[in-house]
């Protein structure tokens, strides 16, 4: 099957990040279907999905359900579910999927893509997301900056029939629809590059309550955050991703910079009471760094800390 210029699209998870995409896409003419939660999905229905820009408002018509057997119809899915889930959603969406249907995992982590590959036999890339957004209430998602994706084939899914023809057809639909969006030579380097980004931001953001533009301004902030990247690339190294570690630090001051008003996806859940990525995210360099025998304990610290946050507060 070739993707033509309007192939249909399902957003499994459709919060915040999914539902930015989903409604560039959406603007753009793309035939997209929400799958989310109800109440997510009745504000969509009766007011359209609303992406909250600093200049102006975009409201966009768009469908939207809870049942997850609209991945039966597209073309192409986008698995936007917190980390922790993604098994269980590869497995929900394995009798409804077309073969020839592409899935790709928008996600925080490293290896969302090779579990859903695991489950799933479709063709399934990885895209890291970069992008400031977050739920403005039920059907509101608040664009703080940036959006764009890389895209690739992860290794799980290199065997698979036309999986580089796929990349490039998905990507080609995401730039029409405004959203730049490479295809990479090598998405494990661009995931880890990601995660070693969100190590130095998600767990500080929550654990702190702040935005990323007052962390950086911060000196004993900006320490914390700088040894939670070298750990993290430390570990990428060892792991056979080669990362450079002066590039990391300069990528977190650049995302601050551009995002100074956003704050991370764990603060958000940790404010809405939500189990958080947070195992995925510092955890996992945590216990990557103890099975390598390297040190962590700056990311051991702040996983720790957050985990004792997210079980909630001893004193009301």
């Amino acid at each position: 099957m070739t993707l033509d210029a309007h192939p249909r699209v399902a957003v499994m998870g459709a919060g915040a990040v999914g539902g930015f995409f989903g409604g560039m896409l959406a603007l753009a003419g793309v035939p997209v279907t929400l799958v989310g939660r109800a109440q997510h999905v009745d504000a969509v229905k009766r007011n359209g999905l609303v992406i909250e820009r600093e200049s102006h408002n975009d409201v966009v018509q768009v469908d939207a359900t809870t049942d997850l057997a609209a991945v039966r119809d597209a073309d192409i899915v986008l698995v936007c579910v917190k980390s922790p889930d993604t098994a269980a959603a590869a497995a929900a969406i394995k009798p409804f999927l077309r073969t020839d249907s592409v899935v790709v995992s928008l996600q925080n982590g490293v290896e969302n893509a090779q579990t859903i590959a695991h489950n799933i036999d479709q063709v399934v890339l990885a895209a890291v997301v970069w992008v400031g957004a977050y739920m403005n209430g039920p059907g509101i998602v608040r664009h703080a900056g940036a959006g764009h994706l890389v895209l690739g084939v992860p290794r799980a899914s290199a065997g698979r029939h036309d999986a580089a023809a796929r990349a490039q057809q998905v990507a080609a639909m995401f730039e029409r629809a405004g959203v730049p969006c490479p295809v990479a030579a090598d998405i494990e380097v661009a995931l880890w590059s990601k995660l070693t980004v969100n190590c130095a931001f998600n767990a500080i953001s929550a654990l702190g309550r702040a935005r990323y533009g007052r962390m950086a301004r911060e000196g004993a902030t900006r320490g914390i955050m700088e040894a939670a990247v070298r750990e993290a690339v430390a570990v990428a190294q060892a792991s056979g991703v080669a990362l450079d570690e002066a590039a990391m630090l300069a990528s977190v001051w650049r995302t601050a910079e551009a995002l100074p008003s956003q704050y991370s996806s764990t603060a958000q859940d940790i404010l809405r009471g939500k189990p958080t990525e947070i195992d995925m995210l510092n955890g996992f360099v945590a216990r990557r760094a103890e099975a390598l025998g390297l040190a962590a304990p700056v990311n051991r610290a702040l996983h720790a800390l957050v985990k004792l946050r997210e079980a909630g507060d001893d004193f009301v």
